[in-house]
């Protein structure tokens, strides 16, 4: 039972983190993109094609975090501790980028709205970067000590590898934003957003590309895992094709599936990130022996069989009010005396 609850638990934990990927990620896209709108009526549209979503969106990390909290107490403690520096930035970039969105449409004053614009892109810019290069750290290795805690600094953190994966994850999200936007704007407006679109995904793809060529070199281990386990590869066909067909549909005027297939994008890319390395949570390097898997890190069979009563209970609840939200909020985005 332990073993099938240590897994069960990561694959719960990494589909919480996945949900924030996918539906965190194209607000933070938005950001990216924010200030490529010229005009105040434009951004108040991207505000408020986010405004009745983005704060929910975020309940899926709170949870994740909690998640992982819970299940697995030695790689939240070792994460929290060894990336202080960088969670607390993050922290602060999601923090003002919400405070933006409340505060903008405070004043009509030029200078006002200007300054909140660019903490609300810069918050965004820089919350999607330091996603990225967590998750490039954790790919690629953090050094550990027998007693699995972090032995480098803030600034080991800032690798090549992990700031190739911080410029790609803003791309990813920049994309899967533009694709939001198309589905609840209209007119010239949505036009414009459109042929954003083709153009981010060039941009992503590039940069996709540059992140498997260097993971030749910075992350080997990682292609030795595909050898290993080369069904693995079939998921990554599988994700190549997805991307392939946005811009079909984006083409077509398909929006909904246009983002339903960015979506999915996502989620199959965070499902081949689980693939890779499992069963570790955080692999040590150039120690693997002292890497934290889901089994020398976990809580007690009894802690993650309370856990999973608790989540059978509550995970229906956040995904009845998230389809909610989306539901009430569908269509267009129209502006009002309400509006942002």
């Amino acid at each position: 039972m332990a073993m099938d609850l240590n897994i069960l638990w990561f694959i719960l934990v990494g589909a919480l983190f996945t949900g924030y990927a996918i539906l965190d990620g194209f607000d933070l896209g938005v950001g990216a993109l924010y200030l490529f709108a010229k005009k105040d009526e434009d951004r108040r549209i991207f505000l408020n094609a986010i405004g009745p979503v983005w704060d929910g969106n975020e309940v899926w990390l709170v949870t994740g975090g909690g998640a992982l909290f819970a299940a697995f107490p030695a790689v939240y403690a070792t994460v929290f501790s060894g990336f202080y520096l960088a969670f607390m930035t993050l922290l602060v970039a999601l923090i003002f980028r919400a405070v933006a969105i409340e505060f903008r449409g405070k004043e009509s004053w030029h200078w006002w709205r200007t300054m909140w614009d660019i903490g609300f892109s810069l918050g965004s810019l820089l919350s999607g970067f330091l996603i990225g290069v967590t998750m490039g750290n954790v790919l690629q290795g953090i050094p550990l000590d027998e007693r699995g805690e972090y032995m480098g600094g803030f600034f080991a953190l800032l690798n090549p590898y992990a700031l190739i994966l911080g410029v790609t994850t803003v791309a990813l999200f920049a994309m899967h934003g533009s694709i939001y936007l198309v589905m609840k704007t209209e007119g010239d407006l949505q036009q414009r957003v459109r042929r954003w679109v083709n153009r981010i995904i060039a941009v992503f793809l590039a940069c996709y590309v540059t992140l498997n060529i260097a993971t030749f070199f910075d992350a080997p281990h990682l292609w030795e895992i595909v050898r290993e386990r080369p069904w693995i590869l079939v998921v990554f066909v599988i994700n190549i094709l997805i991307v392939l067909n946005i811009p079909r549909e984006n083409r077509k005027g398909n929006e909904l599936r246009t983002f339903l297939s960015s979506c999915a994008a996502m989620g199959t890319l965070m499902l081949l990130f689980g693939l890779t390395v499992f069963p570790n949570m955080l692999r040590s390097m150039p120690h693997p022996e002292y890497s934290l898997t889901i089994y020398n890190a976990a809580s007690t069979p009894k802690t993650h069989f309370i856990m999973l009563i608790v989540a059978l209970l509550g995970v229906p609840m956040i995904l009845t009010y998230t389809a909610c939200i989306y539901y009430i909020f569908r269509g267009k985005v129209k502006l009002n005396s309400q509006s942002y």
